[in-house]
C-alpha cells in the first residue's frame, strides 16, 4: 500500500513497482502469522485449537476482505471500521492464543497506512498494548520482554513508515520539478524560436521596404519624369507614352504588393497599431488594469515591441490569474538610450526566491528569457501581503532614436 501523509490512498493515486512488492509482503506476512499461530495450537492440541484456527480463518477472510474493498483504500471512515473489525477478531484470537500477539506488527503497518498520522499512530499504540496485556495474561510473569517485543516492533514501524512517506514526498518533488524543468526548457526553446522568427520577420520587412519597396518608387518617379520630358502633341510618341503609362502602373502595383508583404510580416497583436495602442487594448480587457506612457514614443523593432508585449501579457495573466489584486500599473517608459516596461500590482504578492519554475512559476523564466535575448534587464520585487513589481529594460539600438514612433 502506499503511504500518505494526511489520507488513505485513493483510487486515483497509482501503485508504484515498490509499494505493490511491500502490499504483498504485508499480505503474506498476516498470512504467515495466521498459518503459524493456527499450526502452533494445532500441534500443542491446546484445548481451544479449534477455536483458534476458527478465528484465525474469520481474520483471514476479514482480511481478504478489506484489502480488496476500493472503499477501504478511498475513505479513511470505511478504512476505520475494517480496521476496528479486524481488532475485534484479533482481541478474540488475543484471548485464545498467545501466538496471536504476532499479528500486531502487520497491524502496526495497516493502521499507519490507512489512518491519518495521528490517528494511526494512536491505534498502533492501543494495538501494543493489548500485545502486552495478551502476553501478561497467558505468561502469568511481568519480564521486560513483554514490553520491549511490542513497543520495539510499534517503534520500527512507525519510523519504516514515516521514512517511506519522507521518501515518497522527496520522489514526488523530484518528479514534479523535472517536468517543470522539461515545461520551462520548451517554453524558453519556443520563446527562442519566436524571437529567431520575429527577427527574421522584420529582417525580411526591412529589407522589402527599404530595397524593393524603395526601388518602385524611384521607377515611378524616373518614368513620371520621362513621361513628362516628352514633348506634347507629337503623334510619333504616341507608342512610348503608352509603354511608359504601362510600366508606371505595373510599378504601382508591384509597390502596393510589396507594401502588402511588409504588413503581413507585422505580427497580428501590433498590426492595428503600435505598441502602446497595444499595450492599451490589453488593458482594457482587464477591470483592475491601467495603462499609461512616459517619454516621447518611438517605432521600436520588432522583436522589442514582441518581447514587450508578451511579457506584458504575461504579467497581467499573473495579476489575473494569482495576484488577486484590486489594482494593476502597467507603464511603458523611453528614455534616451532605453525602453523600460513596468506591471506593478496591490495583490496578494509572493517570495521569488521560492517561486517555482514552469507555468507554475508564473512564466517568470520565459518572461526573463525573453528580455536577456535582446540583452535587456528583468527584475521582480515582491513580498507576501505586499504585491509585486516587474521591470523589464531593454536598451534600444542607436538608430532607435532619431525615429519617433508613428501615431
Amino acid at each position: 500500500m502506499t503511504a500518505s501523509p494526511s489520507r488513505p490512498l485513493t483510487p486515483l493515486t497509482p501503485f508504484t513497482p515498490v509499494s505493490r512488492v511491500l502490499r504483498l509482503c504485508l499480505h503474506a506476512l498476516l498470512l504467515a502469522l495466521l498459518v503459524l499461530a493456527a499450526g502452533r495450537a494445532v500441534a500443542h492440541s491446546v484445548p481451544a485449537a479449534g477455536a483458534v484456527v476458527a478465528v484465525c480463518a474469520v481474520l483471514a477472510a476479514v482480511y481478504a476482505a478489506g484489502a480488496r474493498s476500493a472503499a477501504v483504500r478511498g475513505s479513511t471512515a470505511a478504512a476505520g471500521v475494517w480496521l476496528a473489525a479486524l481488532g475485534a477478531v484479533w482481541a478474540g484470537l488475543l484471548v485464545l492464543s498467545p501466538d496471536g500477539l504476532w499479528i500486531a506488527f502487520p497491524l502496526y503497518f495497516l493502521e499507519l497506512h490507512l489512518l491519518r498520522l495521528r490517528w494511526g499512530i494512536t491505534a498502533v499504540a492501543v494495538t501494543a498494548c493489548a500485545a502486552i496485556a495478551s502476553f501478561l495474561g497467558h505468561s502469568g510473569t511481568v519480564t521486560p520482554g513483554a514490553f520491549l517485543g511490542p513497543l520495539l516492533g510499534a517503534a520500527v514501524a512507525v519510523a519504516t513508515v514515516l521514512g517511506y512517506q519522507a521518501l515518497y514526498r522527496e520522489s514526488e518533488r523530484r518528479r514534479e520539478l523535472i517536468e517543470e524543468l522539461i515545461a520551462t526548457r520548451a517554453e524558453l526553446a519556443a520563446a527562442e524560436r519566436d524571437a529567431g522568427t520575429l527577427a527574421e520577420r522584420e529582417r525580411l520587412a526591412r529589407e522589402i521596404h527599404d530595397t524593393l519597396a524603395q526601388g518602385l518608387s524611384s521607377i515611378q518617379l524616373l518614368l513620371r519624369a520621362a513621361e513628362r520630358a516628352l514633348p506634347e502633341g507629337d503623334p510619333r510618341l504616341a507608342p512610348a507614352r503608352e509603354h511608359i503609362g504601362r510600366a508606371r502602373e505595373a510599378a504601382q502595383g508591384n509597390l502596393a504588393e510589396a507594401r502588402r508583404f511588409v504588413r503581413a510580416l507585422t505580427p497580428p497583436d501590433l498590426e492595428h497599431g503600435s505598441l502602446a495602442a497595444a499595450l492599451e487594448r490589453l488593458c482594457a480587457s482587464a477591470p483592475q488594469a491601467r495603462f499609461s506612457v512616459s517619454g516621447s514614443p518611438r517605432r521600436l523593432p520588432t522583436p522589442y515591441e514582441v518581447a514587450l508585449l508578451r511579457i506584458a501579457q504575461s504579467a497581467l495573466a499573473n495579476v489575473v490569474r494569482h495576484a488577486g489584486a484590486g489594482r494593476a500599473e502597467i507603464t511603458l517608459t523611453f528614455m534616451d538610450t532605453s525602453v523600460t516596461l513596468d506591471v506593478v500590482d496591490d495583490g496578494s504578492g509572493f517570495d521569488p526566491a521560492r517561486a517555482p519554475s514552469g507555468e507554475g512559476g508564473f512564466g517568470l523564466p520565459a518572461m526573463r528569457a525573453r528580455a536577456e535575448t535582446l540583452g535587456g534587464l528583468f527584475t521582480v520585487e515582491s513580498a507576501p501581503g505586499q504585491g509585486t513589481a516587474v521591470a523589464v529594460t531593454l536598451p534600444l539600438p542607436a538608430d532607435t532614436a532619431e525615429h519617433p514612433e508613428a501615431s
